[in-house]
């Protein structure tokens, strides 16, 4: 069973419980099986070779996680051998209907619904309360060698991430 950390994380001001640790920049990323809005499985090794910027929301049918897959899909567009995803515990049906109609092409949602591993391994994982199950606000950048450059965890779940940071650690 993961470890949980409390109060570093809030909603709306309340303090939140995440599963798993806290990854730090140097640390290997934890590999990962999640699910394409295609219904094909995607580990960290498909996108091998690349820089990764993975963000981690709670949902994209809520405000601050719309407008952040949004953002991340304007900001990103002109980065050169990086991919953009967006895990959140969505069903991959509900991803691929949103990133239809909302035209997002540059970022790749990934469903994480399956099981909560990611969320545990990542520390993203909300554990009780109103959010239980989904995870966190995150961003993390991994570069070509898996390793981590950029960590995140939004101290505001209500609260976007620092975009500029993110994708100053993508561009290297």
């Amino acid at each position: 069973m993961a470890e949980t950390r409390s109060g570093a994380v809030t909603l709306k001001g309340n303090p939140v419980d995440l599963a798993g640790p806290e990854l730090k920049v140097g640390d290997a990323a934890p590999d990962f099986s999640l699910q394409t809005n295609g219904l094909e499985d995607m580990s960290l090794a498909c996108t091998a070779g690349k820089t990764r910027i993975i963000a981690t929301i709670p949902s994209l049918d809520t405000p601050v996680c719309h407008q952040e897959t949004h953002d991340f899909n304007q900001k990103a567009a002109d980065l050169t051998d990086t991919v953009v995803l967006v895990v959140s515990m969505d069903l991959p049906f509900g991803q691929k209907r949103w990133c239809g109609a909302e035209g997002v092409e540059n970022v790749q949602t990934l469903s994480a619904h399956r099981c909560t591993k990611f969320g545990e391994d990542y520390g993203t994982l909300i554990k009780g309360g109103k959010l239980d199950r989904c995870l966190a606000r995150a961003v993390f950048v991994i570069g070509p060698d898996d390793k981590i450059r950029h960590v995140e965890y939004c101290g505001e779940i209500a609260e976007p991430p620092n975009y500029d940071a993110a994708l100053a650690a993508a561009r290297g």
